[in-house]
């Protein structure tokens, strides 16, 4: 089966890794001693989720989820430094929500043009020449690139629509937003032909706007009955909610009962929804079976066209009045705050582990099989209160201190 729209994917997001560091002396003829020149590397890419108006959906995320940024370049000798990578944006849908691996809200990308920065890139390693002083005249190391930031993320689209049909299966919104648009979604005469939500753009003399059809809701769908919430979501961000009743119902429910039916789903799933503008329609009014008649509510039949004209006028005066009482959408993105400092914590095997990204990015972007690299991360965790915080948690001699993913023994005055 083809499946053209895709609402809901799990992606992996990678930032580009930084360049390392080089490590050089100046060696020209008449220069004696020369110092050391080893340029930095350049940082990786970020990683950007973007809301794109001309994005459909996430189908391009259903069998490739993996997305990476382009890596730094190694930096090199007579102080070249190497380039940063390229960041890399990714387009998802207007309507997207971000939410982490453990289902929280990330962003909320409404709008076009709104942007995530979704994977960060690592820094770039500091060639030698960032480590002369005046104790250390002739470094022999650099720092390693840091990898770039990697995060598996759940994206899933609302539809951004003006208007949303919602009704009972095979209640006729497939044939009347044929109707009344270019959308041709599958018709059949059985339950459920819609599994998955069209869009439909109406026009209609002064009105213009986006209908959805979202596929039919059965009892119980606020508990995940049927296709549940995976389609209420989208009735979300309608501005008007159009509740289309079947007067030819096949099971022989009254308008009536499919309205009450309906507005509880709404209700237990969003309460808010009772509170959104609504127009009832009663469809199929040239083969009902029912009488419908209310003053608040129209019938109208997409095959013969009876009483669209009076709908669509309905609906689009209804949609503008909702637009002008909307404020301008904005994205919605939760910071991260910077990780500054670190914990001194005991793992399960009694191993202590230094936490915080400060820590970390030392001790990873250090050559350790370097001495006078070495040497340097254990004066940079010393400054940084690391040897000090251990001995007040207690570490003894001997004792194995992790930070990140390596081990490093713990010695009194050095880690």
């Amino acid at each position: 089966m083809l499946v053209s729209f895709v609402d809901e994917v799990h992606v992996n997001l990678r930032g580009g890794d930084g360049g390392a560091g080089a490590v050089s002396f100046r060696r020209e003829a008449h220069v004696p001693r020369g110092g050391p020149d080893g340029g930095d590397g350049g940082s990786g890419g970020d990683v950007y989720l973007e809301a794109d108006r001309n994005c459909a959906s996430l189908l391009g995320f259903r069998d490739h989820p993996h997305r990476r940024a382009e890596s730094g370049r190694h930096g090199s000798g007579k102080h070249r430094h190497g380039g940063s990578g390229v960041d890399l944006v990714v387009k998802v849908p207007e309507g997207t929500v971000v939410r982490s691996r453990d289902g929280e809200i990330v962003a909320d990308l409404v709008g076009h043009g709104h942007r995530l920065l979704a994977a960060r890139g690592g820094r770039g390693g500091r060639g030698n020449a960032r480590f002369l002083s005046n104790s250390r005249r002739a470094p022999g190391f650099a720092e390693q690139g840091e990898y770039g930031e990697e995060r598996w993320l759940r994206l899933e689209v609302k539809l951004l629509a003006d208007a949303a049909l919602v009704g009972f299966p095979n209640a006729g919104k497939s044939t009347l937003i044929s109707a009344v648009s270019a959308a041709k979604p599958k018709v059949a005469d059985y339950p459920f032909t819609t599994l998955e939500p069209h869009l439909g753009v109406v026009r209609f003399r002064d009105h213009e706007l986006v209908l959805a059809d979202i596929p039919g809701l059965v009892e119980g769908a606020a508990d995940g009955r049927g296709l549940g919430h995976r389609f209420l979501r989208h009735v979300e961000r309608a501005r008007v909610l159009v509740l289309l009743l079947d007067l030819a119902s096949v099971e022989g429910r009254t308008p009536e009962e499919q309205e009450a039916v309906l507005l509880d789903e709404l209700g237990r799933y969003e309460p808010t929804l009772l509170e959104r503008p609504r127009l009832v329609v009663g469809s199929k009014s040239d083969v009902a079976t029912s009488h419908f008649d209310r003053p608040d509510a129209l019938t109208v039949s997409a095959v013969t066209r009876q009483g669209l004209d009076t709908f669509l006028g309905r609906l689009g005066a209804m949609v503008d009045a909702a637009r002008s009482a909307e404020p301008e959408p904005e994205a919605y993105v939760v910071l991260r705050p910077a990780d500054e400092g670190f914990s001194v914590v005991r793992d399960d095997d009694g191993a202590w582990r230094v936490q915080g990204r400060g820590a970390e990015r030392v001790v990873a972007m250090a050559d350790l099989t370097n001495e006078e690299a070495l040497a340097y991360v254990q004066q940079r965790l010393r400054r940084m209160g690391v040897e000090r915080a251990l001995a007040r948690a207690g570490a003894q001699e001997g004792d194995v201190v992790r930070v990140g993913p390596v081990e490093l023994e713990y010695i009194e005055g050095f880690v």
